[in-house]
């Protein structure tokens, strides 16, 4: 199945995204789609996070990263079938389709659960070199699994940095100083953004004595590699159930199972 198969058959079209939409993506570099999720799914996702990183405790997200002050879990799409969702929504998969073009694949599915009192980032890119507007290599999304808010340490985002050209690191003094120009994206859980990924942005402060919690769902334009093999770390099981979309959007071939 190709990827302009699988895209139309999950209803993903042209239309998918409205034109305002589309050009406040393009103009500020990310886009709020409110109420992707329902608040039993957030409960949910919640619950089956919790287990997982009780379960896998010191080994919790070591398959692609592991964070002091976070509680991080990888590899999500070989732990449960409930978050096959994140990599095949139609209003997301049409996000990241619109700011990679149609030749793109799951990079990596993981969790992050910023602690109180911890979870500040420096600005940064989510790819090494800077990157001349349009010829984008990765798109995230953050599926907010709490209420997003100032005190709680909200991503902070410069919006229109990924037009620059440059990344934090080559321009600022201080990347883990507040910009002039950030802003914080204060959402309701059960809300997914989506961010072009060259998008200057960093997690903030959790000030609360509550987990700041989320998803991301990465994806890289395909002929670059995934931030985590999805064939050399999903089980033959896990290949054999998923979809057919799923499959061709993780890249990998139920023959290989």
């Amino acid at each position: 199945m190709t990827l302009d198969t699988t895209l139309s058959s999950l209803g993903v079209s042209n239309n998918t995204l409205s034109d305002a939409e589309k050009t406040f993506l393009e103009e500020q570099g990310y886009l709020p789609l409110i109420d992707l999720l329902s608040a039993e799914e957030v409960a949910s996702f919640n619950q089956r996070l919790d287990e997982l990183a009780e379960l896998e405790g010191e080994d919790a997200g070591k398959e692609v990263h592991q964070e002091a002050g976070a509680v991080r879990l990888s590899n999500l799409i070989d732990k449960d079938p409930m978050f096959e969702k994140c990599v095949t929504h139609p209003l997301v998969l049409a996000a990241i389709c619109h700011v990679l073009g149609s030749d793109f694949k799951l990079s990596s599915l993981n969790s992050r659960a910023a602690l109180p009192g911890q979870g500040h980032q420096a600005l940064h890119t989510d790819w090494s070199e800077p990157i001349n507007p349009g010829e984008y290599r990765v798109c995230n999304s953050i599926w907010l699994l709490d209420d997003f808010s100032a005190d709680n340490g909200a991503t902070r985002i410069i919006p229109g940095s990924h037009l620059s050209g440059k990344r934090p690191i080559e321009v600022l003094d201080d990347p883990s100083a507040d910009h002039p120009e950030q802003i914080q994206l204060e959402a309701k859980a059960g809300t997914v953004v989506i961010f072009n990924s060259h998008v200057w942005h960093g997690g903030g402060l959790n000030h609360t004595d509550r987990p700041r919690r989320a998803m991301h769902c990465y994806f890289c334009q395909r002929e670059h590699p995934q931030q985590l093999d999805q064939t050399a770390h999903l089980s033959r099981e896990t290949i054999a159930r998923l979809s057919p979309q799923a499959r061709t959007i993780l890249d990998v071939d139920v023959a290989e199972c």
